[in-house]
């Protein structure tokens, strides 16, 4: 079994409602599932648009990477998200940021994510679900990248699934 990890994010209409529809869908395809705290988050980069709901997870696969986020990116669509701006307001975001501590580099997938680092609304998250996790492609620890984001812009929130 893969070990996989994944940010979701959402910030339109019941944001609650979409992440417990988002983690429902990836139940049926991952096992072992753990999540991290959930986080009200800062719009990034595009600044005009409500905020963020985020967290991570953490789950276990048979999957292929490459079956895994073709999944993904159907789940997605299945949970209303419509194609639009990159980094714009959206109903549910499932980025896949770890498959193991593999190093994917082609063009349609990239693992692990190549904008984890700097992105305080994926790493805090990740931070309380996997405190000694490594990047693999930058040989440093999450906890070692949280220290380069302001951790300001993201806020816990008191949630429970």
């Amino acid at each position: 079994m893969a070990i996989v990890y994944l940010s979701l994010g959402t910030n339109l209409g019941d944001r609650a409602r979409n992440l417990e529809c988002a983690i429902a869908s990836l139940s049926e395809v991952l096992d072992r599932l753990v999540l991290s705290p959930l986080y009200q988050t800062d719009p990034w980069e595009f600044a005009d648009q409500p905020y963020f709901y985020n967290l991570c997870l953490r789950g276990e696969t048979t999957l292929d990477a490459r079956v895994l986020l073709g999944l993904l990116k159907g789940m997605e669509r299945e949970l209303g998200r419509a194609e639009g701006a990159a980094r714009g307001s959206r109903l549910v975001d499932i980025d896949l940021l770890f498959y193991d501590d593999l190093v994917i580099d082609e063009l349609t997938l990239k693992v692990p994510h190549p904008r984890i680092r700097g992105r305080a609304f994926v790493l805090i998250p990740l931070l309380g679900l996997a405190e000694s996790l490594y990047h693999p492609a930058l040989g440093r620890s999450i906890r070692s990248l949280v220290g380069e984001v302001d951790a300001r812009t993201v806020r816990r929130l008191e949630w429970r699934l």
